[in-house]
């Protein structure tokens, strides 16, 4: 009878049984008595040793395992061979050197008591104990993250705290026994309950920020995110709270807001944050029907303090104001730094013209007081103008320009510092504006010109030096004398650029002449009071004259006697720097200040320049023939040389050779000329010289 189609076959009960062995997750061996060969070995057990199952038929253990594996198992097998059932734990390696800890079983073949084999069964333990110390591992290193992150981090369930890490117990002040199995709600303030409530029972993803309360009663702002966490039936929701402390981010917020409302140097609000507040300022006074005055502030001759001292000492003199003005103002009123020397003062609660006038005299008085800077005492000189809402102008663009037309009229009056506006006065400031953006502009673009008075021997006739004259091309008048601009430039702190440039450009003009062969005269040039503060001015001088090729000695800087007589420490270290490069330096219009025999022996001057005033009327004037008579004795006597300006007949040359004055300029010699036309007239003088 043919066998049934569901029983199997001997080969296909052999093929299910090598495919049941070979699912099977250990590895699995047999291994014959007699000989200790291999006769069976499940995938997983040839895997483990690098070999295939049908290579590792007829293969010996030390063959399969090495020597010195076998030499450690060879005692367990012979007790296998016994007919003993043998289990144990040992350490090795894989054949890829990977440390493992396994677990064999042997297990004895017997059939009628005749040993036919054993059965091998290995499990290795390794990766069982692997993913527990992962698993363990991962559980320490939440712990140590939850213990070091500055984030603090509370588990709770609906509502009451479970557990908490370090930094939220350090955010609240509380110990984890003191907290545990509380409400969460009580470690936040009460108006965020009703939003944690919320995110509680929403049972989803919630961010919100609100403020905790610490055990000593203080709030911290604070960023929550809740994330929702089922436990393993899902039937109750436990949730993890991160809270972050935004005290750092609110305070660097808060700086990033003052920083952009205020000045950096003063902490006054800067000019962006007054016209926001004056904006309010006026909408309120507008409606209760009152006044604001609004004052525009700066310092005369600012510039020059930055010039000479430096603008560490600037800054100094800046703060000292803007501590003084606020020491004036009452709190409803402000104070702003509008930029460089500028400050704005607005008077508000319906200040009357009376009130301010006094206020502002108060303010002058405090400013004017002397103040201790870079070692030297110094007097701060304000100028004030002032606009007063409404009937000045009724928006912060009006009032602000008005103040600003007021103050420059105060800027130069020598008699009062502040001017209060009025509409006489906005067409004479905005001129005096317009000239100032004028001069700027030619300042930038290179808008002067120089031109050049002869200086010649009174005893021979001689060619002896040049005088530059700077000139303003200006844009809508042509060519404007240094009369009618240099006060402004002084002004306005413009002078020192317009110094610069003339001492660059008479250098390099007197070395083109030299180059055509023209007489090797030097050339003088006149530098305001203000240039002998700068602790630069030696350096700049001798760059120049580095620059341009021209040799000191032939350089004559002209000083007014103002600036020797107000001479402080740093415009003597001037003057003898400049005398050690060899630059020669001359007085200016001698005799029409408080001309000093002291001071001229105490500054390195080398020349007087009798002025114009005591020339005019000679011949026929003898007290001004005996001022300028005493003016050459006493220049002679103390070895200066001297030039006498503004020249105009044959009769004044000739008696100025008679007293012994050394030189002379002025138009009888010859006018300001351009360069041009005083190099021709250079030609032209020495060819008449040559002649005679």
């Amino acid at each position: 009878m043919p066998p049934s189609s569901s029983a199997l076959s001997d080969s296909d009960s052999n093929a299910m049984l090598r495919l049941i062995i070979d699912a099977a997750t250990g590895m699995m061996a047999y291994y014959e008595a007699e000989t200790l060969s291999c006769r069976f070995a499940n995938h997983a057990y040839a895997t483990y040793y690098g070999f295939d199952p049908v290579e590792m038929l007829g293969m010996l253990p030390w063959e399969v395992m090495g020597a010195d594996n076998w030499q450690a198992i060879a005692p367990h097998v012979e007790r296998c061979l016994r007919g003993e059932h043998v289990r144990y734990i040992r350490q090795a390696r894989s054949p890829q050197g990977l440390p493992r800890e396994i677990e064999v079983r042997l297990t004895p073949h017997l059939e009628q008591d005749t040993m036919r084999g054993a059965v091998v069964q290995v499990i290795d333990l390794s990766l069982g104990r692997s993913v527990q110390q992962q698993l363990d591992e991962s559980e320490e290193r939440m712990r140590l993250f939850s213990a070091a992150t500055h984030e603090a981090i509370l588990i709770h369930r609906e509502g009451i705290v479970l557990d908490a890490n370090a930094a939220m117990l350090r955010l609240i002040g509380y110990g984890l026994d003191e907290i545990r199995g509380q409400s969460a709600l009580q470690y936040l303030d009460k108006e965020f309950w009703p939003v944690a409530l919320e995110a509680i029972h929403s049972r989803r993803n919630a961010s919100y920020k609100a403020t905790v309360r610490h055990k000593d009663g203080h709030s911290i702002p604070v960023e929550i995110d809740g994330l929702p966490m089922p436990d393993g039936d899902g039937t109750q929701d436990f949730r993890l709270v991160v809270i972050r402390d935004i005290t750092a981010h609110q305070q660097a917020q808060a700086q990033v807001r003052f920083l952009a409302e205020h000045d950096a140097l003063t902490r006054l609000p800067n000019r962006w944050y007054l016209s926001e507040q004056l904006e309010q300022l006026i909408s309120r006074a507008r409606l209760e029907n009152l006044a604001v005055a609004v004052l525009s502030l700066d310092l005369k001759h600012f510039s020059a303090i930055n010039d000479s001292l430096g603008h560490q000492a600037g800054d100094q003199v800046l703060c000292e104001v803007a501590q003084r003005l606020c020491s004036c103002v009452r709190g409803t009123d402000l104070v702003a730094r509008a930029g460089s020397d500028e400050f704005i003062v607005v008077l508000a609660g319906g200040t009357s013209r009376a009130e301010t006038e006094l206020i502002t005299r108060q303010m002058v008085a405090m400013l004017e007081m002397p103040c201790q800077v870079a070692a030297q005492q110094l007097v701060i000189a304000p100028a004030i103008g002032i606009s007063i809402f409404p009937e000045d102008g009724e928006n912060v663009e009006t009032l602000l320009r008005n103040a600003g037309a007021a103050r420059y009229l105060a800027k130069d009056n020598s008699h009062q510092a502040f001017e209060f506006y009025t509409p006489a006065l906005e067409s004479r400031a905005s001129r005096m504006l317009n000239q100032e953006q004028l001069l700027r502009q030619s300042i930038a673009l290179g808008g002067f010109e120089l031109h050049y008075q002869p200086q010649v021997r009174t005893d021979n006739g001689a060619l002896a030096g040049f005088e530059a004259l700077v000139r303003w091309r200006h844009p809508e008048r042509g060519l404007v004398s240094p009369e009618e601009f240099v006060a402004l430039a002084e002004a306005r702190g413009l002078i020192t650029a317009i110094d610069r440039w003339v001492l660059r450009q008479a250098c390099r003009e007197a070395c083109a002449w030299y180059a055509q062969g023209m007489p090797r005269v030097p050339v003088a040039v006149n530098m305001s009071a203000q240039e002998f503060r700068h602790a630069d001015l030696a350096s700049d001088v001798a760059a120049v004259l580095v620059e341009t090729g021209l040799p000191a000695e032939l350089l004559h800087i002209e000083l007014t006697e103002s600036t020797l007589m107000h001479s402080d420490a740093q415009v003597q270290r001037t003057l003898h720097a400049l005398q050690q490069q060899g630059v020669q330096l001359a007085i200016d219009d001698f005799g029409t200040g408080y001309s000093s025999l002291a001071y001229l022996k105490r500054h390195p001057i080398h020349q007087l320049k009798i002025d114009r005033s005591f020339i005019t009327e000679l011949p026929g004037n003898e007290d001004d023939a005996a001022i300028v008579t005493a003016i050459v004795q006493m220049a002679k006597s103390l070895r200066l040389r001297t030039v006498a300006e503004g020249v105009e007949t044959a009769a004044q040359l000739a008696l100025l050779r008679t007293l012994g004055c050394e030189m002379a300029q002025g138009y009888h010699i010859a006018p300001p000329m351009p360069a041009e036309q005083a190099l021709q007239w250079q030609k032209d003088y020495c060819h008449k010289l040559q002649a005679q």
